[in-house]
């Protein structure tokens, strides 16, 4: 017994002594415990998150949030509509607002309302009075859904959907930004740009505590760090620019195509003709809820002159632009 003792004695210092020349940074014990208080960490941050991605199986896809898009609001409305034509003839009354209520807010003085089982109307004809009088119903008739779209609304050719607030395609998140997800993606911009500034800080800190140790290890943490400081500066003007569209209630696509979208052609050159207010742009964007469908009609011609009126010093103190 006390030989195979020591037989699996010499073995177990034999495999250390293996382990700790192909690892020399672990034959220390201060530094190997350091190494295994990390790795502990670590391991600990995966479990947890482990588990709670095998309990709940839809966080996926619960974090994983599409934008809005035009056929499904058509759906719900014309659905909301049938419900309401239905129940207001099988008692002779019009439909109350609990028979099938549907929130689609139309934001704007030509109808600031709610659309909701009480008021049925068509899509189309929802649509249409959003924009000006005369339009013709193929202007605004997508020749991809062969649906018809609402102002800010865009066909995206990589998801073959129509996305109300169309901002742009993202390949980094492989689904289009629009309404309902811009939010998100502004606070992803914004953690993305927090932690490249806080990474390239902790470069610029090791490489002034070591710059002169070894001239190799020096040589790929200053590439790294130039690396870094281009990927920061596109994330800084990538997060300032979507900050501006937030401020003036624009979106990537009508700020760039603004000559070439029909009903945008007319508008004068800084003249924000969704903007309600940097307050209310602010608050329309972090914090109504994404059940709402928001849909806003063309602002009239009084709205637009209005709109482009300088500011003068009472307008300021009145908050004219908030």
């Amino acid at each position: 017994m006390t030989m195979v003792m020591g037989i699996c004695r010499s073995f177990h210092d034999r495999a250390l002594a293996r382990f700790f020349h192909c690892f020399p940074c672990l034959s220390d014990p201060a530094r190997r415990s350091s190494w295994g208080l990390k790795v502990t960490l670590v391991m600990l941050h995966l479990i947890f998150v482990g588990i709670l991605f095998v309990f709940d199986g839809d966080l996926i896809e619960t974090t994983k949030k599409e934008p809005c898009y035009v056929f499904d609001v058509m759906r719900a409305v014309n659905e909301t509509n049938v419900i309401c034509q239905k129940s207001s003839m099988a008692s002779k009354q019009p439909a109350s607002s609990q028979n099938g209520s549907l929130n689609v807010v139309i934001e704007g003085s030509q109808s600031g309302r709610n659309f909701q089982g009480s008021n049925p109307s068509s899509w189309t004809k929802l649509v249409m009075d959003m924009y000006p009088p005369g339009t013709s119903i193929r202007s605004c008739t997508c020749s991809y859904c062969n649906v018809e779209q609402p102002p800010r609304a865009k066909h995206c050719h990589d998801c073959d959907k129509c996305v109300l607030q169309f901002d742009h395609h993202c390949l980094w998140l492989g689904s289009c930004v629009g309404q309902d997800n811009h939010c998100k993606f502004w606070w992803y911009i914004c953690e993305e740009t927090a932690l490249c500034l806080w990474t390239g800080i902790l470069y610029i800190m090791y490489l002034k505590a070591n710059i002169s140790r070894a001239w190799w290890k020096d040589a790929i943490m200053i590439l790294l760090l130039i690396a870094l400081s281009i990927v920061i500066i596109f994330l800084l003007l990538l997060l300032l620019f979507h900050s501006y569209l937030v401020l003036t209630n624009q979106t990537t696509y009508e700020l760039v195509r603004c000559r070439r979208i029909p009903y945008l052609r007319r508008i004068p050159e800084r003249v924000y003709p969704f903007s309600k207010g940097i307050c209310r742009n602010l608050y329309n964007f972090c914090c109504v809820r994404s059940s709402i469908y928001s849909l806003e009609p063309l602002p009239s011609s009084q709205e637009l002159e209005e709109k482009a009126r300088p500011y003068t010093c009472l307008d300021i103190l009145a908050c004219r632009c908030c």
